[in-house]
């Protein structure tokens, strides 16, 4: 039986989150989102601490995150999952309004798959949204589990 994929999404500019969203959805995307507001509420489903939500047993997880993020950025958190073995494996993709070149470098030598920059013009913003949702459908996303066998499967559209 193929596992669940479910996209973990972190953005706390809630315009910024619709508009991603909406995008993922218009390229396809049909796998479950779920949106987090900041930092902790991402690493608290991740290591499955505090009141919310937490992450699934026999579930695939694309993490999404948006860099600049209220009580712990999106660079910390992937650095708290890049160096847990159990969920070290989870694609990062980080997002950002800054089209730094010191800092995308920074995000790929600290694990993340790919950064997409976030346009300020509207039309610019939801094509480039667009081109990450079809990115994610190509995305491999490992299963987590603790035997040292990961087992990879592509995500698609269903």
């Amino acid at each position: 039986m193929d596992k669940e994929i479910v996209i973990l999404f972190a953005e706390d500019d809630e315009g910024h989150a619709g508009l991603i969203l909406h995008s993922l959805k218009r390229a396809g995307i049909n796998e479950r989102i779920v949106h987090f507001r900041d930092g902790r509420e991402t690493l608290d489903f991740l290591f499955r601490e505090g009141e919310g939500p937490h992450r699934e047993d026999d579930v695939s997880y694309v993490l999404l995150l948006d860099i600049r993020m209220p009580k712990v950025d999106g660079i910390e958190v992937m650095v708290k999952v890049k160096q847990d073995k159990e969920l070290q494996k989870i694609p990062v993709i980080m997002v950002s309004t800054m089209e730094d070149p010191v800092e995308m470098e920074k995000c790929c030598k600290l694990g993340c798959s790919t950064y997409f920059v976030k346009p300020v013009d509207f039309d610019k913003f939801s094509r480039t949204m667009e081109e990450l949702g079809n990115y994610i459908k190509t995305v491999i996303s490992p299963e987590i589990s603790s035997d040292e066998d990961v087992q990879l499967k592509k995500t698609s559209a269903k």
